[in-house]
């Protein structure tokens, strides 16, 4: 299952129908392994199907909300093939988010990475600590970030979004508010009391006309992002192939500087 044999995600629901799906690989800072997407892939077919959820909200154990990916896993066993298939799995987990008929909050603190920035920007809303990070830092080891520019470029303005996509730069709470990739802001010990807040607004709606008006309103916005997710996850795992993203991976593993060629 995982490295101590407990759940990849911790699932909680209250007497509202209000679900916290906690991501449960604090040692690993929540990186979404093969298992972790598989949990989530669990959870969140469970919840589309209970017709009794009135929100989902996402968190992170330990210290971060979410890395990404888990590179040691990704660089085990190179093959197109297998990267192929891991993206669009991670791109499938994301849009079941976003087709999901009730909203999903990010509860966000620490640092949002790569993948992990990308799951803040396909959750439906978000509230971030004050002192988190927010980063799509692929570009670092030799990645560009395909899949997670998706969902990013469809958050930010166009600048914004290939700024942080080719720098790999973090960018502070604030202005993740101000770039209009979280909602809300809140000191650390008032985090949870900021997404209750939202939470407590959104379920005393009616639960079906938030799912006609969530499914209405992706459904206008977005005209081709199964399209987009597909491009992006072939570009990524060919980009994976290369032997510079290779090397950057190993580096970043064997905690040293990549040694480019060319």
């Amino acid at each position: 299952m995982s490295d101590t044999e407990s759940p990849f995600v911790l699932q909680s629901r209250d007497a509202r129908g209000v679900v916290t799906l906690t991501l449960n690989r604090p040692a690993a800072f929540n990186a979404l392994s093969e298992g972790m997407l598989g949990a989530l892939e669990q959870a969140l077919g469970e919840i589309a199907a209970d017709g009794s959820v009135r929100a989902v909200v996402i968190a992170g154990a330990g210290k971060a909300f979410c890395a990404g990916h888990d590179l040691k896993e990704m660089r085990a066993a190179p093959s197109l093939d297998y990267y192929e298939q891991l993206f669009e799995r991670c791109g499938a987990m994301m849009l079941s988010i976003q087709k999901l008929p009730v909203p999903a909050i990010a509860r966000v603190h620490g640092i949002a990475t790569a993948a992990g920035c990308q799951l803040v920007a396909v959750c439906d809303l978000a509230v971030a600590s004050s002192d988190a990070r927010f980063a799509v830092s692929g570009v670092n080891v030799g990645l560009f970030c395909a899949t997670p520019s998706v969902t990013l470029s469809r958050n930010l303005g166009r600048k914004e979004a290939f700024e942080m996509l080719v720098t790999g730069e973090f960018i502070s709470a604030q202005e993740a508010r101000d770039k209009g990739l979280v909602n809300r802001v809140a000191p650390p010990g008032e985090l949870d009391a900021a997404v209750e807040a939202l939470v407590a607004s959104i379920v005393a709606k009616p639960r079906t006309a938030l799912a006609l008006g969530k499914a209405l309103f992706y459904r206008q916005l977005e005209t081709g992002i199964e399209a987009a997710l597909a491009d992006a996850s072939q570009t990524m795992a060919c980009n994976m192939m290369d032997e510079s993203a290779l090397e950057g991976v190993l580096a970043f593993i064997e905690k040293r500087p990549p040694a480019w060629k060319g």
